[in-house]
């Protein structure tokens, strides 16, 4: 890759090179106009932009556009045909032969060969029966069969599977046909894009104060209520995309096409939706294309035999610290299997819009790990930035707001990659958010290092403001991530055990909880003034939800203890945690009446933060 041309370099050279550049991308000006500093960096948002083009440009060529090209899940997997017949396709460039098996053929391996296509595919069609009923009916178990180079024969769920359940105490999931006779009908359209985006990040599973799997039933008639009584006008919906590893966060994917059914059925997971557009909510689904779980027996690893089947073959195809695999962006097939899965939650479920995890990890060979992200530019682009990733963000955000203008993505990234969320056409990501993953960091900082007298207010109203112009943001004081086993939330940094002692209106106050009720007020409106152009809250943080949140596991005996959100608390009118609940949703109603996420970004002066402080000022 070409070094960045600085004005260093012969002057000819680079106003030749930044005019070319200028030429190239339709909006590159302005992006410079905006961040003069990126001038010497004009080849490389070229060379972005120009691969982005060019896949495009050979989609529509052999494919037919991208609007095609990403509706694999139509063609791929298992498909009931007009007949009564079964029409099934997958991608195994890796394999030898390709079967289908399942209760139809009462488990028989290998009566149902596919046939080789070009470009690793297989293909099959199985015919109905005589009397022209349905040979495979819904709710019937499948799975694909596949004989490896190596003589190996494995069972595997077709990576398009849009149904998949573990039964009992089965290790691995069984793969369902999911054929309904009726599919669900939505009857309410999308919300308009808000003004201002007010986020509550929600987890379905741990939506009850019960300690179980909650459903996405549960959460429809329980939790929607609560959010729209709240004043938040978006959902951002974790852990919905199958995961074996309920621990894992909804962090390690095996089928990525399928909605978790530990909650219950899609059709429930699509009234959830349709019931929040109901009450003019938008709903974003957290997608998760930065990695793969490493399963085999459930998961895309190894699909066809091989380790290069949807990931890079070797080390560069293993996070080493996610235990993990990654994905061969530039792979033509998995480009059309990502984009697929986008447009799949779009248009099967409404979702509206994304959440990209891992957004960091993908922009980068290093992952991001040991980076400690000074703010040098050069530390954006060169070798270490893997632009095939990018280039795919960039397909991926091209995609999703010309099928849904009014659609949301969000990065979450945390080296603050400059332009990342600027226009497609200036060369940048195509994001309309990033988290502002700085902030709740200093707020967890300023509890453990420091006394509340040693608090800079300089230094706080710099680290709320301090991003990039014209890049929008989503300020939070605390997310999921906060809340995690390893660390504490801010009400337990707080309060920590007198939570559980001294939260009763009946006792007095006690200086702990006094103060740890009105700092956690006063954190959250200035994150929310002044942080961001959007804001976003963990269920339950809203109320200072006490003790931590850990999954069930081997290290905890398998308990659903912390897996759950206590909303029962807030509704116990001898419990303060209601006026945590209130104060969070008269600061939403407040800013639904003057907007001020939606204001223009503005200078905070130095005088400003020391009023904030309550420094007297000479006159």
């Amino acid at each position: 890759m070409a070094a960045p041309m600085t004005p260093a370099a012969r002057p000819e050279d680079y106003e030749a090179a930044l005019n070319a550049a200028l030429a190239d991308v339709p909006e590159l000006a302005r992006l410079l106009e905006i961040d003069p500093y990126l001038k010497p960096y004009a080849v490389d948002f070229q060379r972005r932009y120009k691969q982005f083009s060019q896949i495009l440009k050979n989609i529509g060529e052999n494919e037919g556009g991208i609007d095609k090209f990403s509706r694999g899940y139509e063609s791929f997997g298992v498909h009931r045909c007009a007949d009564g017949g079964l029409y099934c396709k997958e991608w195994a460039p890796g394999a030898e032969g390709v079967f289908l098996t399942g209760d139809f053929n009462g488990w028989n391996p290998f009566s149902y060969p596919y046939k080789k296509l070009d470009y690793g595919k297989w293909e099959l069609y199985i015919p109905p029966k005589q009397n022209k009923s349905v040979l495979v009916p819904h709710g019937s178990k499948l799975k694909v069969v596949i004989t490896s180079k190596s003589g190996e024969i494995l069972y595997r769920i077709s990576p398009w599977a849009k149904y998949v359940v573990r039964e009992g105490d089965n290790v691995n999931y069984d793969w369902i046909h999911w054929d309904p006779e009726h599919s669900y009908e939505f009857k309410h359209s999308r919300p308009k894009k808000p003004r201002s985006l007010r986020i509550y990040e929600s987890h379905v599973g741990i939506s009850s104060h019960e300690g179980k799997v909650a459903s996405y039933k549960h959460f429809t008639c329980n939790v929607l209520p609560r959010i729209k009584g709240l004043g938040y006008n978006c959902i951002q919906l974790m852990a919905i995309m199958e995961h074996a590893y309920y621990a894992s966060f909804g962090y390690q994917i095996t089928s990525f096409f399928a909605a978790s059914s530990r909650y219950g059925t899609p059709e429930e997971l699509q009234e959830l939706v349709d019931t929040a557009h109901s009450m003019g909510i938008i709903v974003l689904l957290d997608v998760v294309h930065s990695h793969a779980s490493k399963n085999s027996a459930d998961g895309l690893n190894m699909f066809d035999g091989t380790d290069s089947c949807y990931f890079h073959s070797g080390p560069r195809g293993t996070h080493d610290l996610w235990d993990s695999r990654l994905f061969a962006y530039s792979s033509w097939e998995i480009l059309r299997f990502l984009l697929s899965n986008i447009r799949w939650w779009l248009e099967e479920y409404r979702f509206d819009g994304f959440r990209f995890d891992g957004v960091t990890s993908m922009l980068y060979h290093h992952h991001g790990v040991g980076q400690g992200f000074s703010g040098d530019y050069s530390e954006y682009f060169g070798l270490q930035v893997d632009e095939d990733a990018l280039t795919y963000l960039m397909l991926a955000n091209h995609l999703v707001h010309t099928l849904c203008p009014d659609s949301i993505t969000i990065a979450e990234d945390v080296s603050g990659m400059p332009a990342l969320c600027s226009p497609i056409s200036q060369g940048g990501g195509g994001f309309d958010y990033r988290l502002a993953m700085a902030i709740p960091d200093k707020w967890i900082q300023l509890l453990k290092e420091f006394k509340d007298e040693d608090w800079n207010m300089g230094d706080i109203v710099y680290t709320l403001t301090n991003r990039r112009y014209l890049e929008k943001c989503i300020a939070y004081a605390e997310s999921h991530d906060q809340a995690l086993v390893g660390d504490k939330s801010l009400a337990f940094w707080l309060m920590d055990a007198e939570m559980y002692t001294n939260m009763s209106v009946l006792t007095p106050f006690t200086p702990v909880i006094d103060r740890g009720i009105q700092l956690h007020k006063m954190i959250r409106l200035i994150t929310h003034g002044l942080g961001g152009e959007g804001y976003l809250n963990f269920m339950g943080n809203e109320f200072g939800h006490p003790e931590w949140l850990d999954f069930p596991r081997k290290g905890n005996n398998e308990s659903y203890h912390y897996a759950r959100r206590q909303f029962h608390l807030t509704d116990d009118d001898l419990l303060r945690y209601k006026f945590l609940n209130n104060f969070d949703r008269d600061m939403n109603r407040l800013e639904e009446r003057y907007g001020w996420l939606a204001a223009p970004q503005v200078y905070i002066p130095s005088r400003v933060a020391l009023i904030l402080q309550n420094v007297d000022l000479p006159n």
